[in-house]
C-alpha cells in the first residue's frame, strides 16, 4: 500500500475468493488495487476448495497474500456450503465493516457472499457480472442471476454481459465494462512457462497430444456419461497423446463406475503454472471449465467442450471453442477428427489484453468518489 495514507482514510475493498477459478482473477486485481493510494485490500479465503493441491498451492504461485480470514467452510451439498458462508461471511463483515465487498466468479461462494453483504446494506460488486448460459440446471447459472441482481456495481468481461444484464432489468449506471481479468494472470505467467511442460510430459512433442479436464457434476457423476467420455479418451489415446489431470471428483467417480484410462497419461490435479504450460503446448484441449475455454482462446488452441451450453459465447464466436453437446464417445472422435490441426483465430476478444485489473481498479475509484452522493 502507498505510505502515509492512513488506512482509515482508504476506500476498503473486501475481496472474497472460494474457488480454484477465482484466485486467478483475484490476484490481478490485488495487485492493481495495491497501487491506488485510496484503495485498501482485505482478502476472504471461504475454503470452499479446501484441498492444498486445489486451493493453497495458487496462492504461492500467484503471489497473492495470505488471506484476512479463512473461513474453511469446505465441501457439503449446494445449501450446506452456500449456508456456511453466509453465516462466516456474516460475521467477518460485522467485524471488518468495509466499505464494499467484491465478489468473483459464479461459486456457491459468490452468491453467499453477495447476500451477506446485501443484507447489511454493504455495496456489492461482482467481477466477471454479465455471463449467461441460459441454462438454469447449472447450479453455476442461478449463481450468477441471484449475484449480479444484487450487485450495486457488474463488473463484465466482455460485451454480451452488459447486453445480458440490460436485458434483465440491470441499469446502465451499475454496469462497467472491464475486460478479461483472468487473462492477466494468463499474460504475467505465460512468458515464465513457455516451452516447459509438467513432469512426466517432457518427452511429448509441442501440440502433438491432447490435454483433458473434466469436472463438472452433468459429466462425472453419471456413469453412463462419464464411460463414453472415457471410451473416446482411451481411443484417442491410440493415435496420439493424452494427458488428463484428473479432478478428485472425477478420480473417485471413475474408481466407483470401474472405468478404464487404458494408454492416457494421468495426473493428478496440477497447479496454475504446470495446468498453463500443458494448455499452452496442447494441440487439442477436451474440457468442460468455463476457465479452460478463455484460455485457450488466447493460447490459439483448439478446444472441445463437452457441455450443452456455454456462458462465453465469446470463445465460440471468436475463439477457438466447439461445444460438444451430447457428448458420446463418437462426437467426441468427430470433434477431435474435424478440429486436430486447423489453424486458430489470431485475434483476440475486446478487453483481453492483459490490462483489465486497471480498469477495475479505475471502477472503483469511481464509485468510491461518487459514493458519498448517493
Amino acid at each position: 500500500m502507498s505510505a502515509g495514507f492512513p488506512p482509515e482514510a482508504r476506500f476498503t475493498v473486501l475481496h472474497v475468493a472460494g474457488a480454484r477459478p477465482n484466485f486467478m482473477k483475484v490476484a490481478p486485481v490485488l495487485r492493481a488495487m495495491e497501487s491506488r493510494a485510496g484503495l485498501r485490500s482485505l482478502l476472504i479465503h471461504t475454503g470452499q476448495h479446501y484441498d492444498a493441491a486445489m486451493s493453497l498451492s495458487f496462492f504461492d504461485e500467484l503471489g497473492i497474500p495470505e488471506p484476512d480470514e479463512h473461513l474453511g467452510v469446505g465441501s457439503g451439498t449446494h445449501a450446506q456450503q452456500t449456508a456456511a458462508v453466509l453465516v462466516g461471511m456474516e460475521a467477518v463483515l460485522q467485524k471488518r465493516r468495509p466499505d464494499m465487498v467484491m465478489v468473483v466468479g459464479d461459486v456457491n461462494s459468490t452468491v453467499a457472499a453477495a447476500l451477506a453483504a446485501a443484507k447489511l446494506h454493504i455495496p456489492v460488486a461482482h467481477l466477471e457480472a454479465g455471463l449467461r448460459s441460459r441454462d438454469r440446471r447449472m447450479p453455476e447459472e442461478l449463481n450468477r442471476l441471484l449475484t449480479d441482481q444484487l450487485s450495486d456495481l457488474c463488473l463484465t468481461p466482455s460485451r454480451d454481459g452488459d447486453a445480458n444484464l440490460l436485458a434483465e432489468g440491470i441499469g446502465p449506471e451499475r454496469i462497467r465494462f472491464v475486460g478479461n481479468v483472468m487473462i492477466d494472470t494468463l499474460e504475467r505467467i505465460l512468458p515464465e512457462v513457455r516451452g516447459l511442460a509438467p513432469a512426466g510430459c517432457e518427452s511429448l512433442p509441442e501440440r502433438g497430444y491432447v490435454a483433458v479436464t473434466l469436472h463438472r457434476p452433468s459429466n462425472v457423476d453419471n456413469a453412463s456419461t462419464l464411460a463414453g467420455i472415457f471410451r473416446a479418451l482411451v481411443e484417442l489415446a491410440r493415435e496420439v497423446p493424452v494427458v488428463f489431470p484428473m479432478h478428485p471428483r472425477t478420480r473417485k467417480n471413475a474408481t466407483v463406475f470401474g472405468l478404464s484410462t487404458d494408454g492416457v497419461r494421468v495426473l493428478g490435479p496440477l497447479g496454475y503454472r504446470d495446468m498453463l504450460a500443458l494448455l499452452a503446448r496442447a494441440g487439442l484441449v477436451i474440457t468442460d471449465s468455463g476457465g479452460v475455454q478463455e484460455e485457450t482462446t488466447v493460447l490459439g488452441v483448439p478446444c472441445l467442450t463437452l457441455r450443452d451450453t456455454t456462458e462465453r459465447p465469446i470463445t465460440v464466436t471468436e475463439g477457438t471453442n466447439r461445444l460438444v453437446p451430447d457428448r458420446s464417445t463418437h462426437s467426441i472422435l468427430e470433434a477431435f477428427r474435424t478440429s486436430w490441426g486447423t489453424p486458430s483465430p489470431t485475434k483476440r476478444p475486446e478487453g483481453w489484453d492483459g490490462r483489465a485489473a486497471e480498469r477495475v481498479a479505475d471502477a472503483v475509484e469511481e464509485w468510491a468518489a461518487g459514493a458519498d452522493r448517493r
